[in-house]
């Protein structure tokens, strides 16, 4: 492969919340890495050969890290493969995948965090980093084997769309995830409670006809890991926090010092349970949408930095599981190409800043997971993301780019679209408005 030829990104807004950077500026680009940062990069000339990519009036970032994408291959690619979530993430700005192992076969061996690699070096045009999953099978009940899969690459280990309702098990788990400082990462639902559940229990679960999902199935195995981190001291996560109280149980956690991170998933900052409107099943979600009262409290956390990541929880349903009356569809919604868009919402109706959002999808998933990413550090690998944060759209079916069309934003109004994304220093997606 020949050389890639520098590129300076000049004149845009430079804003990298890993080095609490908000500036105009230029990017040099050399090879595969960021070679300088600053207002004057550039001016004084640039190797030869430098292509120049005019970001004027735009943000430049950091690319975007998604730490919560559930993928179809193997097993299930007619909803969704490795490549075409890749070309979905690099539309959106996402330059980093984390796949959940809920795949056919279950990601439980090192056989096959190979084989995500490998299909990912091949076919997919932006990184990808395998969670394995916590138990064989995915059946909570037989530990998987850590250390071999930490060892083949995993980068964290998931009970995927199913929380690991053992407590001795993750009491287990997360003892033996210490000794590796692995990352254990559990979906925070009480099964039991959750029963027949469908949606957000509540008045409008009740104007609706629909059983609800009361909040203390999530705040319940929220405090039992808590629980068993302050027992064992390994590295937890809670995949997404969908209400308030459980926001205060991983505030409190911190405070006590305990090694515990949380997400959000975007849905839940920008929607709301009334969203469902007449049984729409797109906005059937798990954890389900919340109160409007939720949805704030959710975002003050996030603000405030109990919350550490926001992510698109990335699923892909195709008609089969969606064209069901609303107790029966499937969980889930795509998001990858929507994140962002999504998250500069809340920037401009000034419910968080700029920088809060970046930060939640760049630096901290980076520090969270250990990977070089998420910045604009010079001598960091040359992950960017040029977006101009006023541009309208609108989110046609017709353009969405994922094998799946399970939005809840299917002609949605944003402002904010990304221009250019780069992997390793290649522009990998380019908007094209013809």
């Amino acid at each position: 492969m020949p050389d890639q030829a520098p590129l300076l990104i000049k004149g845009g807004r430079v804003v990298d919340p890993a080095r609490d950077l908000d500036v105009p500026g230029n990017v040099l680009v050399v090879g595969d890495r960021i070679a300088d940062v600053g207002p004057n990069v550039g001016n004084d000339g640039t190797p030869n050969g430098t292509t120049i990519l005019d970001a004027k009036g735009k943000i430049v970032a950091p690319g975007l890290i998604d730490m919560r994408v559930f993928v179809g291959e193997p097993g299930h690619e007619h909803r969704e493969t490795l490549a075409s979530a890749s070309k979905a993430a690099a539309a959106g700005g996402v330059t980093t995948m984390i796949t959940m192992p809920d795949t056919d076969p279950v990601i439980d061996d090192p056989a096959l965090v190979d084989f995500i690699f490998r299909r990912a070096r091949d076919t997919a045009i932006v990184r990808v980093h395998p969670m394995a999953a916590l138990t064989k099978g995915g059946l909570g009940r037989e530990m998987t084997e850590i250390g071999l899969l930490q060892e083949a690459g995993a980068i964290a280990f998931s009970a995927g769309r199913h929380a690991l309702f053992d407590a001795q098990v993750m009491r287990r788990l997360l003892t033996y995830a210490r000794d590796f400082n692995a990352l254990v990462v559990n979906r925070i639902e009480e099964p039991a409670l959750v029963g027949g559940g469908v949606m957000n229990e509540g008045e409008t679960a009740s104007r609706l006809g629909l059983p609800g999902i009361p909040r203390e199935a999530e705040v319940i195995m929220a405090e039992r890991d808590i629980r068993l981190v302050g027992l064992t001291r390994g590295r937890y996560h809670a995949d997404i926090v969908s209400c308030g109280e459980t926001a205060r149980v991983i505030a409190n956690a911190k405070a006590g010092g305990l090694p515990v991170t949380a997400g959000v998933s975007i849905n839940h900052l920008t929607l709301n349970e009334n969203d469902i409107g007449a049984y729409r099943t797109f906005f059937k979600q798990s954890p389900p949408l919340r109160s409007e009262d939720d949805r704030h409290a959710v975002i003050d956390a996030l603000n405030d930095g109990t919350l550490d990541v926001i992510v698109s929880n990335h699923d892909p349903q195709d008609v089969e599981t969606k064209r069901h009356p609303f107790a029966e569809a499937a969980d889930g919604a795509i998001g990858l190409e929507t994140m962002l868009a999504a998250a500069l919402r809340l920037v401009h109706s000034e419910d968080a800043t700029l920088t809060t959002v970046l930060r939640a999808m760049t630096a901290r998933p980076a520090q969270i997971l250990g990977l070089e990413t998420g910045t604009l550090t010079p001598g960091r690998p040359a992950d960017i993301i040029v977006f101009d944060p006023d541009m309208p759209w609108i989110y046609e079916q017709e353009a969405i780019t994922s094998r799946s069309k399970n939005t809840p934003f299917e002609a949605g109004r944003f402002s904010g679209r990304v221009l250019h994304t780069l992997v390793a220093g290649n522009v990998v997606y380019s908007y094209s408005s013809q």
